[in-house]
């Protein structure tokens, strides 16, 4: 007869939760945030209502905005232990339910066959034998708190594994043909992720509660970052945010997300940045920018970047910024004629005494007098023409 006590005996019954009385969203935003995982109230909602109806939840959203780090501070949170399965192409069942020892099994069969005795399927296939896996190690689970587990960008694994843990999802059960039909004394708190690269079954969404994260406005994302690279300076964790926020509307290959501007800030004041310069930018743009089309297009905004340019001081002109982080002066566009003076300046030729080369200009009008001379009206009220050498000046 089955044991309901024993999560490890086929046929085990579900008991109480095993996890601590949680009062609501709000008490899962607050657990959350002593974590230093900053939640909305949607997140906190869904996970909320994950571990109070026993569902599993599937989390989607951009590479990069919390998705795994959740799941890890929703273990923290509630005391429990943490189990993460990381999905990739190919991965086989034995990799994430269970496995046979077949090594032990062989080293059985030798030593009985050296007694003289003979082993059937009964004496190899038991639970001696038995390796557990991710899945099945959730589901045997024995601690008085039942485990979180990270089915970790499901999205990635082939087709045919969502197959196999429907079981798992809708029933918190595995069953082993030898064996058994296994089923949590406790059911696991169960996150999944997806980078949405591949759209999942319709099966396996019925399973699960689901929730979207979308990329956090630049207030909440500089909350974030300063939470998690405290030794960071205001202004260098203000500008940085809000110049990925900016940049992620660019044509790039893969959008920076808060792990990348996490790392970014964390890079940049490493090496003692105390604000957010073009120079440092560069320095450190592969904690931002992970191909080399999205590298040229970060520096080409970041020469571009107004905020900067402001804190530099530029004025007038314009820069290129260089892969080294200098910067190269270059003149306006359009302004690469010959020197050209204002009519009445210093500089310029013989002039009268109210600044103009009545010779040449019209005072009233500020045009040529004679046809063919080029000039235009200058800012404040002179005409630019080119400067007339002097006489002692080099040919």
């Amino acid at each position: 007869m089955s044991d309901p006590s024993d999560p490890s005996d086929p046929g085990a019954s579900s008991g109480s939760s095993g996890l601590p009385a949680i009062a609501g969203p709000d008490d899962i935003i607050t657990r959350l945030d002593a974590s230093d995982y900053l939640a909305d109230d949607g997140l906190a909602t869904a996970l909320y209502l994950a571990v109070t109806l026993g569902q599993p939840l599937l989390l989607e959203g951009e590479p990069g905005v919390g998705k795994t780090a959740a799941a890890k501070a929703m273990a923290t949170a509630l005391g429990a232990p943490f189990i993460r399965l990381q999905c990739y192409e190919g991965l086989a069942p034995n990799e994430a339910l269970y496995e046979w020892n077949y090594q032990r099994q062989l080293l059985s069969i030798r030593l009985a066959e050296s007694r003289g005795e003979k082993l059937d399927d009964t004496d190899l296939f038991t639970d001696e034998f038995l390796l557990e896996r991710p899945i099945l190690a959730c589901v045997r689970h024995r601690g008085p708190t039942p485990p979180v587990l990270l089915i970790d960008e499901i999205d990635r694994a082939d087709d045919e594994f969502e197959a196999l843990l429907f079981e798992f999802l809708g029933e918190s059960s595995i069953t082993i043909p030898e064996l058994g039909t296994f089923t949590a004394a406790t059911p696991p708190v169960v996150v999944l992720t997806s980078n949405r690269t591949r759209e999942l079954h319709d099966a396996l969404k019925r399973r699960c509660l689901y929730h979207w994260i979308d990329f956090p406005d630049p207030t909440r994302a500089a909350a974030i970052v300063r939470r998690n690279v405290a030794s960071a300076s205001e202004p260098l964790i203000a500008k940085a945010t809000d110049f990925v926020g900016r940049v992620r509307a660019q044509d790039l290959d893969k959008a920076p997300g808060l792990a990348e501007t996490i790392d970014w800030v964390a890079a940049l004041s490493a090496l003692g940045a105390a604000d957010f310069t073009r120079e440092d930018a560069l320095r450190t743009i592969g904690a931002v920018a992970k191909t080399p089309d999205d590298r040229a297009v970060v520096a080409e905004a970041l020469a571009d970047d107004p905020s900067e340019a402001a804190d530099t001081g530029d004025a007038g002109g314009s820069g290129v910024a260089s892969a080294d982080g200098s910067r190269r002066d270059q003149p306006d566009a359009g302004n690469t004629a010959a020197p050209m003076t204002v009519a009445g300046s210093a500089s310029g030729a013989a002039t009268g005494s109210d600044g103009y080369d009545s010779d040449i200009y019209d005072k009233e009008s500020q045009q040529p007098k004679h046809p063919g001379i080029a000039g235009e009206a200058a800012p404040g009220g002179g005409v630019l023409r080119p400067r007339t050498p002097a006489s002692g000046d080099p040919t």
